[in-house]
């Protein structure tokens, strides 16, 4: 039974935007700025720009082939069946611990002390319900915690520039090549969500059209946000923002508006569950592909008849995130999720290059640069991230020989 095709332009926008407008943006400043100095903004531009390029190959592909499960389906229709597999264990394993990471920063920002883990699991648990009941009601509260985040955001930006000729920051770190590269890869991984509307091919009206249109619109003004936001926070924390949990909250205080510091933190914890409910969608809808050609089992591809949604795929990955919630500590995960979504993306540019004809949408040379900018951040990763990224990756592989080799048998 296919899927049933309910979102429309806006709907897709607002899905891609709860994804990249996450609780990155209230959280990457520090660790950005750490690495990448007086070199930020060129981070966000190199990130902005590795961004654009793997957009514009995911909406290539996904007008292509607009079916469930993004470039998982896409490489397996353009470059075979075990590329397809990489990518789509790349991506289920990446954005399973990139969930996980979404819950705990939302139980942060919104539970007291010693209530973080009951707080996320709760938080996981009521998400992948919503996405049990039908896309559309997921489509609707992924638009109210977008319009949540902008708000918030919309009130960090206003102080920050409204304050900036009075404010005398702290001078930021002298920029390095490597400090810039390892700043772009934090930045580039906040803005990862526009692949999320491309995984729910299957359930958009007039998917040719409305793919490529909604992944251009959610990153562009993604962009516009983070560097509105980046600024700010240079304009008036500078080096001061380094080291800070809450640099946007730091933000306000140092501002002069303190008092509305409660709305920053009622933004981040909106922007962290608007997140989680994008990529608890996205990873169901990627398991859902994956198990209809038995790359995972077959049992969870079955969708739910009265809602139409692959209901057992996305019962699997709440439970599997709310696992990693009550047993790990994540804060050392984050280069093992960029490695699995940089491979993702690395394989999504292969699979777009080699489309043609009407197929082809933009220059071939986007893809070119998309696939060297993910090898480079790649390799800007932590070297015990990627080797556990490549670990976790082979076991996929070893998975998936031994299953065709007892089929075969």
């Amino acid at each position: 039974m296919p899927l049933a095709r309910r979102l429309t332009l806006a709907d897709a926008v607002a899905i891609g935007l709860g994804s990249m407008i996450g609780a990155g943006v209230f959280a990457v400043w520090a660790p950005a700025i750490g690495v990448a100095g007086s070199g930020i903004l060129i981070a966000l531009a190199i990130a902005a720009v590795v961004a654009y390029c793997n957009a514009t190959a995911s909406a290539q592909l996904a007008a292509a082939h607009p079916v469930a499960g993004g470039t998982y389906a896409y490489a397996r229709a353009e470059i075979g069946p075990w590329w397809g597999f990489i990518a789509g264990w790349s991506f289920v394993i990446g954005k399973i611990a990139s969930c996980a990471a979404m819950a705990m920063t939302f139980a942060a920002y919104a539970a007291p002390a010693g209530w973080q883990v009951p707080v996320a699991v709760v938080a996981v648990a009521a998400l992948a319900a919503v996405n049990c009941f039908g896309v559309t009601r997921t489509a609707l509260l992924t638009r109210i915690l977008v319009v949540c985040s902008l708000l918030g955001l919309a009130v960090v930006v206003a102080a920050g520039l409204g304050s900036a000729s009075s404010s005398s920051p702290a001078p930021l770190p002298a920029a390095t090549a490597y400090g810039v590269l390892q700043g772009a890869g934090l930045l580039f991984f906040a803005f990862a969500g526009y692949a999320r509307i491309a995984t729910m091919g299957e359930e958009v009206v007039d998917p040719a059209r409305t793919i490529p249109r909604a992944i251009v619109l959610a990153l562009g003004g993604a962009i516009v946000v983070y560097a509105l936001v980046g600024v700010s926070v240079v304009l008036v924390l500078g080096a001061d923002v380094i080291g800070s949990p809450a640099p946007l909250a730091d933000l306000l205080v140092t501002a002069g508006w303190p008092a509305l510091e409660p709305v920053v933190r009622v933004a981040a914890a909106a922007a962290s569950l608007g997140a989680l409910l994008a990529l608890l969608t996205g990873i169901g809808r990627t398991t859902l592909a994956m198990a209809r050609e038995s790359d995972v089992p077959r049992f969870l591809a079955k969708i739910d008849a009265r809602h139409q949604v692959p209901q057992r795929a996305e019962i699997a990955v709440g439970v599997v995130v709310i696992a990693i919630v009550l047993v790990a500590d994540l804060r050392d995960a984050i280069g093992f999720s960029s490695f699995g979504v940089l491979l993702y993306y690395l394989i999504a540019n292969a699979a777009a290059f080699r489309q043609s004809g009407s197929a082809r949408r933009y220059p071939r040379a986007l893809q070119v640069v998309g696939a060297l900018g993910c090898l480079v951040l790649v390799n800007s990763l932590p070297v015990v991230a990627s080797l556990v990224g490549t670990g976790v990756v082979a076991l996929g592989v070893g998975y998936r020989m031994l299953r065709l080799r007892l089929a075969r048998g």
